[in-house]
């Protein structure tokens, strides 16, 4: 039996090709995002260790500060000095980093990495454990001089003596390049400025005499944890945070993860797509195979060949095809992370491929998939084999037949899909978001399940309707590929599963992404009323001189402020909500449209007041005039009373969870010196828009990273980020028709085979080649506008589900992409054309007396 399943295996290997390049996709995603994660995090976890000192002090922060309200937390550099006095410590020095500089050239360019890394600026105080190293020119003295760092000089082709201009949180500055200053360890993609102390000090913290953390390095023979204990014990354990090597490294990486698992996922999404649609081809090959070998494993069970022992064949077969596939899919994955490290590199993040890392999990990974789902595609196949009478080497009969199997179906598919059906339901009238997204999750498992069960049963009516025309525009060739497609339902159900399942993907995500930029774009024209909105391009504040030149600006009438701040509040119920709140100036209702369901704008600004949403305010106990107690960044905290409740949908909300906002007297009150965020500004009388808007424009050319945004523009700035989560929709879509247009050659070839009498019989009354060609086109076209329109009913259903649920978070338009559902269509038909290229070509090259005397 051994020697009759290799070589059975070997004469079928060109038919198993493609199922093998299914199993080889699947493969190449799962282990190329392990290694890639794994070489990324190794890598960072070397920089992390190598630069962190034996033991760090830094403020102590309950709340994210910098990122929302533009100040950094620091805390006395003359710490420094204290820390030196302590037993066992070799060395300590004030450090000063802050994240978020823009620096731009003399013709205002932007020097800064454009790919989303940030710009450092630092205090110069080189030790062992820097980073970089001075290669040229001589360290910064002074308020003018600073270095940076060789990798954004070459690209942005700067110079020693060049000029650039800092812009930092207390403000703008000139430097110039003094010197340069070269990676000793991997870039991690960030632009790096160093000025002496005092400069950093003044210009990016805006307070001398600071710093944002005291670095210390041990002396001999006494370990990191026993210096965190002696420092901590001589500053006060509770007045800041101490970290040591390993514990600052970790937070690093623990900051540095949120990247690297965005990536890891997005490829264990791919790889899940491949799996799930390479196991519809697998089926379907391993089922057309068995069944044209219907007489020799008759045969094997009239020689003597029991049931186990066919069973055993088979999935040998295909246990044979996965470890093929599992290996050359390793082989792809090392290349494809590989590339991924390459375009890493073309992005600024400079990681090493000699040290790429493959840990023992990476190929058990790899074959566990490949074997898996090799032989759990296999598995019904093989139990059909089995099943294999004697009597059938006296026959042709096929091992798959129409009667019971189908009516299986039936039952089982109706059963999954009332079940997915109910989960649907309920999460269309579910009023809470985590269960109606549950009860989303578990309808679309199900009803995908349903419909591969239930797939065949809906071939002959639904491809009756699809190819109706055929005879009419292609006579008796048209009414023949029709018939073809309808021979075997399973089969034809089958092969268009493996479309259905990226067109579902899409056409659901579609009509989410559709819904949540008509929702946006409906919530933008009823709350925002300014005429303009100054923002940074990445929401982060920006420094004071930006508003007060606004201010300046001709034509400018009103400027309302916003800005952000963390806090945390504590609720009736008992809970503590950490989010972000909001701080405006008292005539916000003339940039702003706000729906209040208690209170008013004046109340919600007043001192010592809030105003909440009103649905947060009902889910924890809160009512008007419930006085709060909200803690803020540094430590500082107040009893606020609620003044407002407002009822705007939280697509158009003031702030993140709970819709928290207030006075600005309130926020500078309790957490001073924040920088602002927005700038809604509203024309002065006479002034048009147009002149408007050049104006600002004008006054804000130094300051590359502030943008001008009126209505049109806010709508646009939506839908290009909601434009990105569709391009990796119809990235997983393009993944899945590759594999999918795998199985409709696999199976078209694998029919051509089986029928190959039959062509004979037509080509010797009179078929021609051309006739033939067009013949099996029409059958893969018809097969694969059936997968399509399965997977745009289902999509469209999930779809409006996910609608849905994002209704319960405010976006509550509803919209259909109708042009994507034609173009999805059109090219589901182009689909088939190309997979019936190569099997059309190879049927219409037959010998006819061969093709007629074939067994």
């Amino acid at each position: 039996m051994l020697k009759a399943t290799l070589r059975s295996f070997l004469a079928h290997k060109g038919r198993l090709l493609l199922s093998a390049l299914a199993v080889l996709l699947s493969v190449a995603f799962v282990t190329g995002s392990l290694i890639f994660s794994d070489t990324v995090s190794r890598t960072f976890d070397r920089l992390f260790a190598s630069t962190a000192a034996d033991v760090t002090v830094s403020p102590k922060e309950d709340l994210d500060e910098a990122v929302h309200s533009g100040r950094t937390a620091t805390l006395p550099a003359a710490l420094a000095e204290r820390v030196r006095q302590v037993d066992g410590v070799a060395a300590a020095r004030a450090d000063v980093k802050v994240n978020g500089l823009t620096v731009v050239d003399e013709e205002n360019r932007p020097v800064g990495p454009t790919t989303g890394a940030p710009t450092l600026g630092y205090a110069w105080n080189p030790n062992e454990r820097s980073p970089v190293e001075l290669t040229s020119g001589h360290a910064p003295r002074g308020p003018a001089q600073a270095l940076l760092d060789s990798e954004t000089a070459d690209r942005r082709n700067v110079r020693i003596g060049d000029p650039l201009t800092v812009i930092a949180p207390p403000g703008s500055f000139t430097v110039r390049v003094v010197g340069i200053v070269t990676f000793r360890t991997t870039n991690p993609g960030s632009a790096l400025l160093y000025f002496d102390t005092p400069t950093a000090q003044t210009k990016l913290l805006g307070r001398p005499g600071t710093a944002t953390a005291i670095s210390v390095d041990a002396a001999a023979g006494v370990s990191d944890d026993q210096l965190k204990q002696r420092v901590a014990a001589a500053l006060g354990a509770h007045t800041y945070d101490f970290r040591t090597v390993g514990e600052q490294a970790e937070s690093d990486v623990e900051q540095l993860g949120g990247f690297l698992d965005v990536i890891k996922y997005v490829m264990l999404g791919f790889a899940g797509i491949a799996v799930l649609v390479g196991v519809f081809l697998i089926v379907n090959t391993f089922s057309m195979l068995i069944a044209q070998r219907t007489r020799e494993l008759g045969l094997l069970r009239a020689l003597g060949a029991d049931r186990r022992q066919v069973r055993g064949s088979v999935l040998t077969e295909a246990l044979l095809l996965g470890l093929a596939g599992s290996t050359l899919g390793l082989a792809a994955g090392i290349g494809l992370a590989a590339g991924l490290i390459g375009l890493m590199g073309l992005l600024g993040m400079n990681i090493d491929a000699d040290e790429m890392e493959i840990g023992w999990v990476t190929p058990v990974a790899a074959y566990v998939v490949g074997l898996g789902v090799t032989f759990v595609a296999a598995y019904l196949p093989a139990r059909r084999a089995a099943g294999v009478s004697p009597m059938a080497a006296l026959s042709d009969a096929e091992v798959a037949g129409v009667g019971r199997p189908l009516r299986v179906r039936a039952v089982a598919g109706g059963i999954v899909g009332a079940a997915g059906a109910a989960a649907l339901a309920g999460c269309a009238v579910s009023r809470q978001t985590s269960s109606a997204a549950s009860l989303l999750g578990l309808g679309v498992v199900l009803t995908l399940i349903a419909t591969v069960i239930a797939g065949p049963l809906l071939v002959r009516p639904v491809i009756r309707v699809l190819g109706a025309a055929f005879p009419a525009l292609f006579g008796s060739i048209g009414r023949m590929s029709q018939r073809n497609a309808l021979r075997n339902p399973r089969r034809t159900g089958a092969t268009a599963a493996a479309l259905m399942v990226g067109i579902a993907l899409v056409g659901g995500m579609s009509v989410a992404s559709e819904s949540m930029t008509k929702s946006f774009d409906r919530q933008i024209d009823k709350t925002l009323g300014a005429d303009f909105v100054i923002q940074n391009a990445n929401f982060q504040p920006f420094p004071q001189e930006v508003t007060d030149k606004v201010r300046r600006t001709d034509g400018v009438g009103l400027v309302v402020r916003g800005r952000f701040t963390p806090v945390a509040v504590r609720l009736p119920d008992g809970d503590r909500v950490e989010t972000t709140a909001a701080g405006y100036d008292p005539r916000l209702d003339e940039v702003a449209n706000i729906t209040y369901a208690q209170g008013d704008t004046a109340s919600a600004l007043g001192r010592g007041r809030l105003a909440m949403d009103r649905d947060f305010a009902r889910d924890h106990g809160v009512r008007m005039g419930s006085t709060l107690p909200v803690e803020f960044a540094g430590g500082r905290s107040a009893e606020l009373t609620v003044g407002a409740l407002t009822d705007q949908d939280s697509a158009e909300g003031f702030g993140t969870q709970g819709g928290l906002f207030f006075g600005l007297g309130t926020l500078e009150r309790y957490a001073p010196g924040g920088q602002d965020s927005a700038l809604y500004v509203n024309a002065a009388a006479g002034t048009g828009d147009d002149v408007l808007r050049a104006n600002l424009e004008r006054t804000l050319e130094p300051y590359p990273q502030v943008q001008v945004r009126d209505l049109a523009d806010y709508k646009r700035l939506v839908h290009d980020q909601i434009a990105v989560l569709l391009y990796l929709v119809y990235a997983l879509l393009g993944l899945a028709i590759i594999i999918a247009v795998l199985g409709v050659v696999n199976t078209l070839a694998l029919s051509v085979v089986e029928r190959t009498r039959e062509i004979g019989l037509l080509r010797a009354i009179g078929l021609a080649r051309r006739q033939l060609r067009r013949m099996i086109r029409l059958e893969s076209v018809v097969i694969a506008v059936f997968g399509a329109v399965l997977g745009l009913v289902l999509g469209l259903v999930w779809g409006v589900c996910m609608q849905q649920v994002l209704a319960l978070q405010g976006m509550t338009a509803l919209a259909i992409p109708w042009v994507t559902i034609v173009l999805v269509v059109a090219g589901s038909a182009v689909v088939g054309v190309v997979a019936a290229l190569l099997p059309a070509l190879r049927a219409s090259r037959m010998n006819v007396l061969a093709a007629i005397a074939h067994e």
